[in-house]
């Protein structure tokens, strides 16, 4: 502050960090919540926290807008839910690019940074309990705005254009699944690349249970439309 009072780079939000920018975004907190240095057993524990930590981040933002969406849809607002959903699954393409820095963790030393996890597992997660959570909501609602405008799943996939925005939700639904089980893939191929496909993980489950939750679908229903549809088109012979 100068002798004609605060400048612009001066802060003015309650807080005790440098800038504002600092104080809004509670950076002091943020970044003490990783290490230290001195607290490591090896250098790649700051990759590993920073991985996972900055997940629970994208995973909380995508919650919260299949959440909305979900509200959105219960109250007829399917452009905005439409826009949410769109939210929602780019944060899930975030968390799944976020594992390609995993694959720096070379296969030996990593097995020092797991001697501190204690019986840490991605099954914890907070985001993605959030996500499995946040599916039927979403789904009820869905299902709940197709039988109010008269139509069946088939009826909508059939006759899309004349009900672009609920057409629009459906294949929205789609991709939340789809990046989903993305993320399962890519995550599994990661584990199998560091520690191995033979092997259990940090709390007793062997890593091919990963592997097989690939083929796992939370709206099956919208994935056998499709089925449905190529045998309406081509019926069998």
């Amino acid at each position: 502050m100068n002798e004609l009072g605060p400048t612009l780079k001066d802060p003015v939000l309650p807080g005790t960090a440098e800038s504002d920018y600092e104080r809004y975004l509670r950076t002091e907190e943020l970044l003490s919540l990783q290490k230290t240095s001195a607290e490591w057993v090896h250098r790649d524990e700051l990759l590993f926290q920073t991985v996972h930590q900055s997940s629970e981040l994208w995973l909380k933002l995508a919650v919260e807008e299949v959440s909305e969406a979900t509200r959105q849809i219960e109250a007829d607002d399917r452009g905005g839910a439409i826009r949410n959903l769109r939210r929602a699954v780019d944060c899930l393409k975030i968390v799944t690019g976020n594992l390609d820095m995993l694959e720096h963790l070379a296969p030996w030393e990593y097995m020092t940074v797991r001697t501190v996890l204690g019986h840490g597992s991605g099954f914890d997660s907070p985001g993605f309990r959030g996500v499995h959570q946040v599916m039927k909501p979403l789904l009820h609602a869905f299902q709940a705005a197709v039988e109010r405008d008269g139509l069946t799943p088939t009826d909508l996939y059939r006759h899309g254009r004349e009900h672009e925005d609920l057409y629009q939700l459906a294949e929205l639904l789609i991709e939340w699944d789809e990046r989903v089980v993305t993320w399962r893939a890519r995550h599994f191929i990661v584990v199998e690349r560091i520690i191995g496909y033979d092997v259990i993980g940090t709390q007793g489950t062997p890593v091919e249970v990963l592997g097989k939750l690939i083929h796992s679908r939370a709206f099956p229903e919208l994935w056998q439309l499709r089925n449905e549809l190529t045998a309406i088109a081509f019926p069998p012979q």
